[in-house]
């Protein structure tokens, strides 16, 4: 089954943000464009809007004034559903309630042809559900486009229960015509992205509420250490709390209240005060006029200790040992069978985040795990009331001396990096043992939907294959509420490889 033909003309119903996008989208591929919206004179004014949209293509040298001309001339606003009869694809792009858009299919099938293919952009819908109503289920398909829709590559295409392979395949060679880089998923709550980015949020704001750092910290931690684009709390402001908290909650709603998906008392406030971030003046950072952004926790200038000893390889911080001596600071390296560690001259240890916390431990400071060591600007640290000033000391003077500022935040397992990609690699792990998409999908759908330097898969591979497993299986056991519970197939994951080197 192959996309679209290009004379086939395409229809957007809903004229928001996201419909005027997708319209562009299919226009400037070079398709005639129907445009309709039920309040009367907005798909003329949607119209205008995308028209104005070309002439900026065209100043910024991205479109030529003829390429402008010819697709301003295949764009028509439609008065009513009936212009839309020889289309070959209806996009649905309007407001995010299920019987609004049942209402709008069911009339719809009766005025199309048989082989037009019906398509939901919901980001939080079932799309089973949607088109539950329909005589003919199987030509109805989600495409769900990021915003804004015209820049940003991904479309996840969703099979409904009842969605036929073709249907699905239409759509998702159409989406790739278009420019796009499609990704294949079957109906679960939140899809791809959706589904596998909550732990994002999730822990930062748990971080948050467990009083061990501020949003600015965290942001930076996540930011300067673990290499995502924006922390949490700076990206939620720009999204938007309401609609953040809004698909966290239909998430976890639609999992039937799995507490893995639970959320966020801290953000719920924030909703209930109106904070809703950029748009509202005021979210988790205050966006008035003059207001000034509060710093991360940087901690003071330390002295380096005069050497470490390296016990074990320290795994995914391998890279940890050969900045140390290029800091020309001593190395002595141990063979170690029960640990992987720095050793600190105050007798005090330094373990890469683990699961486990300080506190249990005589004299153990906790360093997050980085995207890449070498270029990760901040480092995160971690200890408990009882560890020896000193050893903390020289602990913050050795990441120091490699170049890397240092925050100091409480004794939480996993830290924030650490526990955010474990908890990533577990649902992405859980979505490919229940089919909702494949590994490459996945790490493409999360690279390309919310900027991850790393997908899931890749972060996997890079750290081991019981890095995370081990990790949340020590957190699940401080905090048994299942939120930290390893899956089956991560399990399954882990201990396949054990089995695999025992073997050999």
């Amino acid at each position: 089954m192959t996309a679209l033909d290009l004379s086939s003309p395409v229809a957007v119903v809903g004229t928001g943000t996201m419909g005027q996008g997708i319209a562009q989208v299919a226009l400037v591929a070079g398709h005639p464009v129907r445009l309709y919206d039920a309040v009367p004179g907005r798909a003329g004014q949607a119209a205008a809007a995308i028209g104005a949209r070309l002439d900026r293509l065209v100043e910024k040298d991205r479109l030529t004034a003829a390429g402008r001309d010819a697709a301003r001339a295949r764009l028509r606003p439609a008065e009513s559903l009936a212009e839309l009869a020889d289309c070959a694809l209806v996009v649905e792009a309007v407001l995010e309630r299920l019987d609004v858009k049942r209402e709008l299919f069911t009339e719809l099938e009766g005025i199309v042809a048989d082989d037009c293919l019906l398509a939901t952009n919901t980001s939080s819908l079932s799309v089973t559900a949607i088109g539950g109503a329909l005589r003919n289920p199987g030509r109805f398909v989600g495409l769900h486009f990021f915003n804004p829709a015209p820049l940003l590559p991904l479309v996840e295409v969703v099979s409904g229960f009842a969605t036929d392979v073709t249907s699905a395949t239409r759509a998702y060679e159409t989406a790739r015509a278009w420019g796009k880089t499609p990704v294949a998923c079957a109906d679960t709550p939140g899809f791809i992205v959706n589904r596998i980015a909550r732990p994002f949020y999730a822990e930062a704001f748990a971080v948050l509420e467990s009083q061990a750092a501020d949003p600015a910290t965290i942001d930076a931690v996540l930011r300067e250490c673990g290499g995502f684009r924006m922390g949490a709390f700076e990206l939620t402001d720009l999204i938007g709390q309401d609609v953040n908290e809004s698909v966290t909650h239909s998430v976890w709603q639609s999992f039937f209240q799995d507490v893995r998906f639970t959320p966020s008392l801290a953000q719920r406030r924030l909703v209930e005060s109106g904070r809703l971030g950029r748009k509202s003046g005021h979210g988790w950072y205050d966006y008035g006029d003059g207001a000034e952004r509060p710093e991360p926790h940087t901690a003071e200038k330390e002295q380096p200790p005069a050497y470490v000893v390296v016990e074990g390889d320290l795994g995914p911080a391998s890279e940890v040992t050969a900045l140390i001596r290029e800091a020309g600071i001593a190395v002595r390296e141990e063979d170690e069978d029960h640990g992987t560690r720095l050793v600190l001259p105050s007798g005090g240890q330094l373990v890469l985040a683990d699961g486990q916390t300080s506190v249990e431990f005589r004299d153990v400071v906790y360093y997050d795990l980085a995207l890449d060591y070498r270029r990760a600007t901040r480092i995160a640290l971690s200890a408990s009331q009882d560890t020896a000033p000193q050893t903390l000391a020289e602990a913050i003077g050795l990441f120091q001396a490699l170049g890397k500022d240092v925050s100091v935040i409480g004794d939480v397992p996993g830290m924030i990096v650490a526990r955010t990609v474990a908890r990533i690699v577990d649902l992405a792990h859980d979505a490919v043992a229940k089919g909702v998409a494949t590994e490459e999908d996945i790490d493409t759908a999360m690279r390309l939907g919310v900027n991850y330097p790393l997908g899931p898969f890749e972060w996997s591979r890079r750290l081991g294959r019981s890095w995370a497993y081990d990790l949340l299986d020590d957190l699940h056991l401080r905090d048994p509420s299942g939120r930290y519970a390893p899956s089956l197939a991560l399990y399954r994951h882990a201990y396949a490889g054990e089995k695999r080197e025992g073997a050999s």
